[in-house]
């Protein structure tokens, strides 16, 4: 990928290096991963096991944020470039649909932290939060990726970032906020299905990202689309199932197999119409 000596993001949190209660019980994505699988298997919610972990250990304590510049680290300024990039491409497709794009931040941890929806822990890998409309990132999962997944490549990277950027979309477009309130509606099988099409959509999101990111800024090399597309199929539910108990239960999904993953990022980056991500209205997952 194609990001140096461009643009940082001016709404990037850097809070690592600040310690925090650093004995938390499980430390590490591993230990998350393995908590989430868990979960899938007996038909829980992985967002609801994580909480109990947290509230288990006694919450996280926010730490000082500095801002990322020229100077920090290669992997800050990486972050904070994609970030720029979904700025630059968000903000123009809400423009042509006659709407107001508001940019999410960004905060980069080590191990524990804050975030308006709670304790944020590197063993829950990156993710979104509503309440205060902020991506939470320990920047040590990417090594996890690589050395547990076998994804490497800093497109794979850029898609995590993008993906969590694509549910600040949904939330901006009020898709999050209806799918949260079937929740006490419907059972916990039917609400399963509904985050996957969150998530697929979220891959597509993703995917139009980096189609619109290719046209204003040239970003893409050789191989980086591949990249993205083994990121996506690492983090199937299919193979994160398969991986920790040797065989997969379809109704536990929460985020979607390999292959719809795959296909929804590819579909979105080769229409860069966000109009063709409708997930909730389709059979063809």
């Amino acid at each position: 990928m194609r990001w140096q000596n461009r643009r940082l993001s001016d709404n990037v949190e850097d809070r690592r290096g600040g310690g925090g209660m650093r004995n938390i019980g499980i430390g590490g994505g591993i230990g998350g991963i393995i908590i989430i699988v868990l979960a899938l298997l007996f038909n829980q919610d992985p967002q609801q096991a994580l909480q109990s972990v947290q509230q288990g250990t006694g919450g996280a304590q926010q730490t000082e944020s500095k801002t990322v510049t020229n100077n920090s680290d290669e992997i800050a300024r990486f972050a904070s470039t994609v970030l720029a990039d979904t700025e630059d491409v968000w903000e123009k497709l809400f423009t042509e649909m006659n709407k107001q794009y508001k940019d999410p931040g960004m905060v980069l941890y080590t191990d524990n932290d804050q975030s308006g929806c709670g304790a944020a822990q590197s063993a829950m890998g990156p993710f979104y939060c509503p309440a205060d409309e902020k991506v939470y990132l320990d920047l040590t999962f990417f090594n996890e990726m690589e050395q547990r997944f076998k994804v490497a490549g800093d497109f794979a990277m850029a898609y995590v970032i993008a993906h969590e950027v694509g549910h600040h979309v949904q939330n901006l477009l009020g898709t999050s906020r209806k799918v949260q309130a079937m929740r006490s509606q419907i059972s916990e099988r039917e609400y399963n299905k509904l985050s996957v099409k969150l998530e697929l959509q979220a891959d597509f999101l993703a995917g139009v990202w980096a189609h619109h990111a290719q046209k204003m800024q040239n970003i893409l090399e050789t191989g980086d689309i591949e990249e993205a597309l083994n990121a996506a199929s690492a983090v199937g539910d299919d193979a994160l199932q398969k991986a920790a108990s040797g065989h997969v239960v379809p109704d536990a999904f929460t985020h979607g197999t390999s292959a719809q993953r795959m296909k929804w990022f590819k579909k979105g980056f080769e229409t860069g119409d966000v109009k063709q991500g409708d997930t909730f209205n389709t059979t063809d997952l």
